[in-house]
């Protein structure tokens, strides 16, 4: 949810006058705001961090809607010293952080204080170092972590961004940046578990639009290495490239994994599009893969090429987002979706009725992504197909953010006045 936060938040500042003249800048505002006011909630003291509460176990016994649950056990899980999670702490910390500019010229006291938390939460998850899936084993089975080092960069990052102080700067640019942040090493995919290509794109636009005057030589060769390691995440992005990535199906979209198999291409031409956006603000030429170069708007492209992917262009003639197109999800692993909204509440053992029945969705929950297609370009609408079928909110930010930065211009140079 945090990450969700933060991705939103960033479409807002590149585009939110896009998303205004579509009449959805308020809701994403409010989406942000319903988040980051839980977030502080949860934030209850400077080194306590309430991250979850429900059991995944005992959730997934039921098949109810979240407001019929009630009398499910919903324990609350909390990381403190003992009991540390550097990758939550850092990443509610960026969400926060990236929130407080959002808010901050309409409403400069509440900013004010999602930068305090965000500084908290920070100095806790690099003060404690652990990741909260090794402190915490059973999440494992669900939200594994793969490292807590890209989380801090992008913490201290988006608090670079929100307060313009240098410590921040110097951390992601230093040693820690030495230590986390795989300079050099592309491709790499941009997901909740990994932030470090989103943290190269975020030092690059730095690197291109507005870079530190008087600098140190870290700081200075530290942005250059993130710019170079940019330059290369979107060589691989761009199928035209001697050092394209072959992690992609048949059809051209990037693909990496079974589950949520759409998430990867709908970030990485997130990132594509922002770093055309970047290339255009910054007056550069483009980008040099190997010899060879290519010009924002091939970026752009390569975007455009994912999100029209997603909304039907495929080998399959599908729509994989609910509501969209004549050919859409109708299954949608989702309880609230699939159950109707006059039905009474039955016991747990009655309740897989819903899930079991093989009728389409009562409601349609539109603008929902599903995970989407197998490598070989199959997918099965069924509401048991966990795997294709189930959607996410972190997936639906970055499309929403997508979504916004294809229907722009990319001729216009994006606002800089948030660096």
């Amino acid at each position: 949810m945090a990450f969700t936060a933060t991705i939103l938040s960033w479409s807002v500042l590149e585009y939110g006058p896009a998303m205004e003249k579509a009449g959805q800048l308020a809701s994403a505002k409010n989406s942000i705001k319903w988040i980051t006011d839980y977030l502080i909630k949860a934030h209850a003291a400077p080194n306590v961090l309430y991250f979850q509460v429900g059991n995944a176990s005992t959730d997934h016994k039921c098949w109810y809607r979240p407001e019929d649950g009630g009398s499910i056990a919903r324990p609350s899980l909390v990381l403190n010293t003992t009991l540390p999670g550097s990758e939550v702490a850092a990443e509610t910390a960026a969400a926060m952080a990236a929130a407080s500019m959002v808010f901050r010229s309409t409403d400069a006291t509440y900013a004010d204080t999602l930068v305090a938390h965000a500084q908290q939460l920070f100095n806790f998850s690099d003060t404690y170092q652990a990741s909260y899936s090794e402190t915490i084993p059973e999440f494992q089975d669900y939200y594994n972590s793969t490292g807590y080092g890209d989380e801090l960069l992008w913490g201290a990052t988006w608090l670079y961004y929100a307060t313009g102080d240098n410590t921040y700067l110097a951390y992601v640019t230093g040693a820690n940046g030495e230590k986390f942040a795989d300079w050099g090493v592309f491709p790499s995919w941009f997901s909740w578990d990994s932030k470090r290509p989103a943290v190269q794109v975020l030092l690059a636009r730095l690197q291109m639009l507005k870079p530190p005057t008087n600098a140190v030589n870290t700081v200075s060769k530290g942005l250059t290495d993130y710019k170079t390691t940019a330059d290369g995440l979107m060589c691989a992005f761009l199928p035209g490239s001697p050092t394209a990535s072959t992690d992609r199906t048949k059809g051209g979209y990037i693909w990496l994994n079974e589950w949520s198999a759409l998430q990867h291409g709908i970030n990485s031409a997130l990132l594509a599009s922002f770093y055309s956006d970047y290339l255009v603000a910054a007056k550069s030429s483009g980008i040099t893969c190997s010899g060879k170069s290519f010009t924002h708007a091939q970026l752009r492209a390569f975007a455009s090429s994912q999100a029209n992917y997603v909304l039907g262009n495929n080998p399959l003639s599908t729509s994989f987002m609910v509501g969209y197109g004549e050919k859409h999800p109708k299954y949608l692993h989702h309880r609230g979706a699939s159950i109707p909204v006059d039905q009474i509440k039955t016991d747990c053992a009655h309740s897989w009725g819903w899930y079991d029945s093989k009728e389409p969705n009562p409601n349609i929950a539109y603008g929902a992504v599903v995970g989407g297609p197998f490598k070989n370009e199959t997918y099965t609408d069924a509401r048991t197909n966990i795997m294709q079928n189930e959607a996410s909110v972190y997936t639906s930010a970055a499309f929403a953010g997508l979504s916004a930065g294809l229907v722009g211009s990319s001729s216009n140079s994006v606002p800089i006045s948030w660096i």
